[in-house]
C-alpha cells in the first residue's frame, strides 16, 4: 500500500532558549553551566579582556534581578564604545534576539557597565548592568538556524493515489 509522508520540522525558534546554551551554540566557547560561572570557568581555557571582539561572549555578572548573570555574543562592533550583541532569553523569555545595540557606559570605557536594547520599550531604558568582561572564542561564530517563525515548516512527499494514509513524523533538535 502506498502512502505519502508528512514532515515537520520544528525551528529552533520554537525551542525555549537560556542564554548560556545559545551563547555556547553560536560562539563556539565550550563553557557549561550557569552564566555567572563563565569569566571563572573561562580562566586558563580562554583569553579574556575588555575590548569586545566579534564572537566573544560578554559575561555579565550576577545581579538581584540577574542571580544567574547573563552571556550574549558579541556579532558586530560599532565602535570602541559600541557592540550589537546576539543573545537569548533577554528581552522575551525563551526567544532570540539578534544585533541588538549594548553600550559601554562604565566611567572608565572599560565596558564593566553596559545598557542593552530591550524588546518591550524598543530602546535601551535606564538600567545598567555589571558585566566581567570579553571572553574570547579564538574563532568566528557559528551561524545557527533560529528564526523566530513560531509555526513547524512542513513538507509533503506523495509516493501514492491522492487520499491515501500518511505518516506524520516531527523531527525536533534535542536539548541542549
Amino acid at each position: 500500500m502506498a502512502g505519502c509522508a508528512l514532515t515537520t520540522a520544528v525551528p529552533a525558534a520554537a525551542q525555549f532558549w537560556q542564554c548560556a546554551p545559545y551563547a555556547r551554540e553560536v560562539s563556539g566557547i565550550q563553557i557549561r553551566g550557569n552564566a555567572n560561572t563563565w569569566w571563572g570557568q573561562a580562566a586558563g581555557r580562554y583569553e579574556r579582556g575588555h575590548t569586545p571582539k566579534v564572537g566573544a561572549v560578554l559575561s555579565f555578572e550576577a545581579t538581584r534581578s540577574m542571580r544567574v548573570g547573563h552571556v550574549a555574543m558579541v556579532s558586530q562592533v560599532v565602535s570602541d564604545r559600541e557592540v550589537l550583541l546576539t543573545h537569548a532569553n533577554w528581552s522575551r523569555p525563551g526567544r532570540v534576539e539578534r544585533d541588538v545595540r549594548a553600550v559601554d557606559v562604565s566611567s572608565a570605557g572599560d565596558w564593566s557597565q553596559v545598557r542593552v536594547w530591550f524588546g518591550p520599550i524598543g530602546g535601551l531604558g535606564t538600567s545598567s548592568y555589571p558585566t566581567n568582561g570579553f571572553i574570547y572564542s579564538g574563532h568566528a561564530p557559528k551561524a545557527v538556524d533560529d528564526s523566530n517563525d513560531d509555526l513547524p515548516t512542513v513538507t509533503m512527499a506523495s509516493a501514492g493515489k491522492p487520499g491515501s494514509v500518511g505518516i506524520l513524523t516531527l523531527v525536533a533538535r534535542p536539548a541542549l
